[in-house]
């Protein structure tokens, strides 16, 4: 049981000359001229500090918060923005094997003088070239790089009356034969992206989930706040009550004057626990609202919950099957598996990485020569044509670095597959912790009912004992106290059972599943190559 928070109500400060303030029957100072200082205990809990200006009232159930929660939640917006932009990359790696047009034209314009020595003159050469070329490659995840272009050229020059045309048609072909020859080896970066792209649905699916068990757990922390209230509420009344009897027994004469001191400290105490109560009821609100909220806020709004905890409806599973459950459906597992495939997709890129680079490439072409441009297209060089083939060696004396990068690829590899196997020790663990707190939690409930009903009936015994004169107002307030805190402990109970078993469902991935909300992420990884 949580100790009750000491209000302190601080006055200004008085002059060295001033006279002691006094207290009246109230529980107010008042100074020598009768000004009083601060709010009695009643008109302090009259004005209810913690409650805020509403500007509405809104009853909410467990289901409608969840589900505001993943309409509105700022965090979770963010987060699906990810997947967005992880898709991007995967497009950018797709792309490297899409076609391209490219094309180009230059202008050029060489003008010589010389000096003719038999005539004392000088002769002007002006030639001017004009050249385009269009066409379109491509590379091919097999190591192929395609070119099909056609390039045309004029020529003209002060010398010559007519320009010549040129027209040339050909492609070529460039197809890695060791290095860079693999298909495998040359779709590692797309393949990358796409598990990047999944990886970052499993960060979300975690996301979902932990959101999802915040909520709950707020929400069942607003259910025991606004229960606790109550409680204080009614130990308020019942002190009160047996204040008042205790004060007609004195006066009747039944009872010393000492009797009331017990009754009106129990009063006193109950006033400081409602007081926390209040404002833990407030904490609570907030920040069950921060994680519903979007756009408009919910500060100012009273959410009053609906859902009571019905145990009955969530019986616990034998451990083995949350861990088995984990063990597939954990969200952070599946995202792991997904990294060591990424790094195995390092190695065989790395692996390539150490062959030599040698190449085949073949050119074939034909050209049309004549005066204008569209002759060019009818006068070619009938079956002349032009053809260019050969082969091209690369290969770094030591290749160092290209042995560094797959060493390291190999050893990342390693390691995050020892990540891997921790990370699984880590998440039985966590289901095992869990599956012990709910276990242990469900069992003390039935005991905790009892103890309630036993201190509600040593209550009745103490205070049938103060009215035949037998007992004290000390025992009837020691017995309130006892329920009191029975009872608070027997809600808390109830609520942390609720919340454990949401978060034993999140620990072993299958709380989306159990609340039918469809997400990305639900199977399991299996590594493969």
């Amino acid at each position: 049981m949580r100790k009750p928070l000491l209000i302190f109500l601080v006055a200004f400060a008085l002059p060295v000359a001033a006279q002691p303030t006094s207290a009246d029957d109230t529980g107010a100072y008042s100074d020598r001229d009768g000004l009083r200082l601060s709010l009695s205990a009643d008109e302090l809990l009259d004005n209810r500090p913690f409650e805020r200006d509403t500007v509405g009232e809104e009853t909410l159930s467990l289901e409608e918060a969840v589900a505001r929660a993943l309409e509105n939640n700022r965090g979770l917006r963010a987060e699906r923005l990810q997947t967005a932009i992880q898709g991007t990359f995967e497009a950018q790696e797709r792309a490297v094997f899409d076609p391209e047009l490219f094309a180009e034209i230059e202008l050029s314009r060489d003008e010589s003088v010389r000096q003719l020595e038999e005539v004392g003159e000088t002769d002007a050469v002006v030639t001017t070239r004009r050249f385009g070329e269009a066409g379109l490659t491509q590379s091919l995840p097999t190591g192929t790089d395609l070119t099909v272009s056609v390039r045309s050229s004029r020529s003209s020059s002060s010398r010559v009356e007519a320009p010549q045309f040129t027209t040339r048609a050909g492609v070529s072909l460039t197809q890695a034969l060791l290095r860079g020859g693999r298909i495998e080896s040359n779709l590692v970066s797309l393949r990358q992206a796409t598990l990047d792209v999944e990886a970052s649905e499993y960060e979300v699916r975690a996301f979902v989930e932990q959101l999802i068990t915040d909520v709950e757990g707020r929400y069942w922390d607003l259910v025991l706040a606004e229960e606790q209230q109550a409680i204080f509420e009614e130990a308020l009344a019942v002190a009160r009550q047996q204040l008042d009897e205790t004060e007609r027994r004195i006066s009747a004469g039944d009872r010393p004057e000492t009797e009331a001191t017990s009754a009106r400290a129990e009063v006193a105490l109950r006033r400081q626990g409602l007081i926390d109560a209040r404002a833990e009821r407030a904490r609570a609100q907030d920040r069950l609202a921060r994680l519903l909220q979007g756009e408009g806020g919910l500060w100012d709004t009273r959410l009053e919950p609906s859902s009571e905890p019905g145990l009955e409806r969530y019986a616990l599973e034998p451990m083995d099957t949350y861990v088995a459950l984990a063990r597939d459906h954990r969200a952070d597992l599946n995202e792991t598996r997904l990294r060591v495939q990424r790094n195995q997709l390092e190695v065989v890129r790395t692996r390539n990485g150490l062959l030599p680079r040698l190449d085949f490439f073949v050119t074939l072409g034909q050209s049309g020569y004549a005066d204008s441009f569209s002759r060019t297209w009818r006068d070619r060089q009938g079956d002349g044509y032009d053809l260019t083939a050969g082969l091209r060696f690369e290969m770094p004396i030591g290749n160092r670095a290209a042995e560094a990068e797959h060493t390291r690829a190999r050893l990342t590899r390693q390691q995050i597959q020892e990540t891997l196997a921790n990370l699984e020790q880590l998440a039985i663990e966590d289901v095992r912790g869990r599956w012990f707190d709910a276990a242990r939690v469900r069992e003390q409930i039935q005991a905790q009912e009892e103890t309630v009903e036993l201190q509600e009936e040593l209550l009745r015994v103490e205070q049938t004992r103060f009215r035949v004169g037998a007992g004290t107002a000390l025992a009837v307030a020691q017995a309130q106290r006892d329920l009191l805190e029975s009872r608070l402990n027997l809600t808390e109970t109830v609520v942390r059972f609720r919340q454990l078993t949401t978060e034993l469902l999140n620990a072993s991935g299958t709380l989306l599943l159990h609340r039918g909300i469809d997400a990305p992420g639900a199977d399991r990884v299996d590594i493969r190559l």
